[in-house]
Parts: C-alpha cells; sequence; structure tokens
C-alpha cells in the first residue's frame, strides 16, 4: 500500500492500556512518543526496550511512528561542545543503531540545551482555557515554565554564541548521519521554542527557515529532514505556507506538529486550532500538494475544563479537528 498523510496520537511518554485505547476510539492506527519512559542509564536506548515499547503498541494494533527527543542529558554536551561529547555521541549512534533494528524509522531530535521556554503557563484562552504564552520582555524573570539550565556543570554561568553552536550542531551531524543512514533511521530536527537568536546565554540556530537549510546543506541526506512544527514556524513570524511548500518540495518534512499560535515573537500565545494565524485549512491541502506523506501530531494543546493533566480532552479536539481537515482535502481534491 503507498503511504499517505495521516494522523498518529503523539506526546505521551509511556504505554498505557488508557492512552493506546484512546488512540484507537479515535480511529488512529499509530503513535508516537516524546522521551519515552525507558531505561537510560547507559545513556542509549536499548534494543530490547525499544522492541518491548513496539511490541507493547502492537497488541493494540499501533504502528510505532517515531521516537521525539532522547533525554536532554543523552546529549548535552555534545550541544554545547563540552568535555564528554564523544562518548554521549557513540551512545546516541547506538540509540540509533538500535532504533533502526527495530524498525522504528524516526527519531526527532532539537538543540535547544535549555529547553523550551515560555514566561507564562497559565494565559486564559477561548472560553477560560488555559494556554501558555511568551513575552521577549519578561524572559530575563527568575522562573520560566519548561526552561532550564544545561545540566553539565562546566554549562554554567557562560555563554556560547552561535558560532560556537553551528560548529558543535556540525560536529555532531557530522558523526551521526551516517550512522542513520546505514540504520535506515530518519532524524527529524525541531526548530527552536521559542523562535529567538539566543536565550539564557546560549544562541539558538533554528529560530528561522535559514537556519534549516543551512543545517540540511551540511551534511545533505534523505536520512536529515524536520519536525515541521507549525507553531514554531507560526511563531517566527514569516508565511508558514511557503514554509510548508519550500521544505515539502524537497521531501525535507517527515512529520508535522499540528498547532498555531496567536502572535508572533517577541510576543505570542497558543491557541485553539482555527483560531490563530495560520489558515490551516491550506496548511493541509499544501502538505497534499507537495506529496507529504508523513504523519500528523496534535501538540502543546491549551487546558481545557475538567481535562485531564495530559489533556485528553483538549487533544480529542484537536485529532477530530485534523481529521475533519484531512478528509476534506482528500474528498475534495
Amino acid at each position: 500500500m503507498e503511504p499517505k498523510m495521516r494522523i498518529a496520537l503523539g506526546q505521551m511518554r509511556e504505554v498505557t492500556h488508557e492512552n493506546m485505547t484512546f488512540a484507537r476510539q479515535l480511529g488512529l492506527e499509530s503513535v508516537q512518543f516524546n522521551t519515552p519512559d525507558l531505561p537510560a542509564g547507559s545513556g542509549a536506548w536499548e534494543l530490547d526496550d525499544l522492541l518491548w515499547l513496539k511490541e507493547r503498541c502492537g497488541r493494540y494494533g499501533l504502528t510505532v511512528e517515531a521516537l521525539e527527543n532522547v533525554p536532554v542529558s543523552f546529549y548535552d554536551r555534545a550541544m554545547l561542545g563540552l568535555p564528554g561529547r564523544d562518548e554521549q555521541i557513540e551512545n546516541y549512534r547506538r540509540t540509533i543503531r538500535n532504533m533502526g533494528k527495530a524498525g522504528i524509522p524516526v527519531l526527532g531530535y532539537h538543540w535547544m540545551p535549555n529547553g523550551v521556554w515560555r514566561t507564562s503557563g497559565a494565559e486564559p484562552g477561548r472560553g477560560g482555557a488555559r494556554v501558555t504564552a511568551f513575552e521577549m520582555e519578561k524572559a530575563d524573570a527568575p522562573l520560566l515554565a519548561g526552561a532550564r539550565e544545561p545540566g553539565p556543570e562546566e554549562g554554567r554561568g557562560r555563554s556560547f554564541s552561535a558560532d560556537e553552536m553551528w560548529a558543535n550542531y556540525e560536529y555532531f551531524l557530522k558523526a551521526v548521519l551516517p550512522v542513520a543512514e546505514e540504520a535506515g533511521v530518519r532524524l527529524a530536527l525541531h526548530p527552536d521554542d521559542p523562535p529567538v537568536p539566543e536565550l539564557g546565554g546560549i544562541a539558538r540556530l533554528f529560530h528561522s527557515a535559514e537556519g534549516f537549510r543551512r543545517a540540511m546543506a551540511i551534511v545533505p541526506s534523505p536520512n536529515s529532514g524536520i519536525d515541521f512544527c507549525m507553531g514554531c514556524f507560526s511563531e517566527m513570524g514569516p508565511d508558514v505556507i511557503e514554509s510548508i511548500r519550500s521544505f515539502g518540495e524537497q521531501g525535507k518534512i517527515l512529520y508535522v506538529h499540528f498547532r498555531d499560535v496567536q502572535g508572533c515573537v517577541p510576543s505570542f500565545r497558543e491557541c485553539f486550532l482555527g483560531e490563530g494565524n495560520v489558515n490551516v485549512a491550506l496548511a493541509i491541502r499544501t502538505l497534499k500538494e507537495v506529496g507529504f506523506t508523513g504523519f500528523l501530531l496534535d501538540d502543546h494543546v491549551p487546558h481545557m475544563v475538567n481535562d485531564s493533566d495530559w489533556g485528553h480532552r483538549a487533544r480529542a479536539h484537536a485529532i477530530g479537528y485534523i481529521s475533519g481537515l484531512l478528509e476534506a482535502v482528500n474528498q475534495l481534491g
């Protein structure tokens, strides 16, 4: 059967009966895990654990599409160019090889050693739903939702320039991408969130479409692509549809975080689909026009009334919304 654009249930850490059943009740056939709760003592994910994860999902008739984000402690020294990075990179290569042996085809990753930053985690959205927000002028506040200091002690209290971070990224990519090609695993790079040039003294590289073009040119390979976080591209401000078309026509979009925001840097807040910056119907249609055959995920959903901590209600709303858009574009052409 020819691959086609589809929806997966994502942003889970564990295989639970509830989440797997939830996916099937939503009519989905595949899942993705974000920093899955697997043994991490070795600094890599081992083959037996990956096979266990895949087998457990298979019991529910669900395919594992991808894993997104190893623990930051697996490669923080690599991101910052600190002593010990070669050992971390070798462990990362082992994770990739094990994913290939387990038949898990995509590994999502980011280049943000100090994490996703928000200046509020409880802004009022539509109907009083809670959403996250970012205000650049408040980004020196002592407590930031999601922010963290770099783990290694050597990385604290100093700055890292864009030139340093690019050199570290190139070193990392040249070491891991050949292994990904051998293993049959594709690497999907996530944008910086928020997409600004620097936070907490650490330069951010992937805050613009140009950063991604530079990344893809370092080692041109079909195994190097993008986790197209539509929300992050929306935060950047330029034409999201044009970015979908540009990277989609190159076959670089491996999967999509289908979310949106209102406003863009330096000030934005997350929102429900259909009320943000992006014409989401046009986004789905453009993905189809460029021949995208990967999967779509809900992501960063608002917190609705009486919702679970994971956001079952809001995720059901988002997935239903995306399902309707996908059905319409497939029916109408």
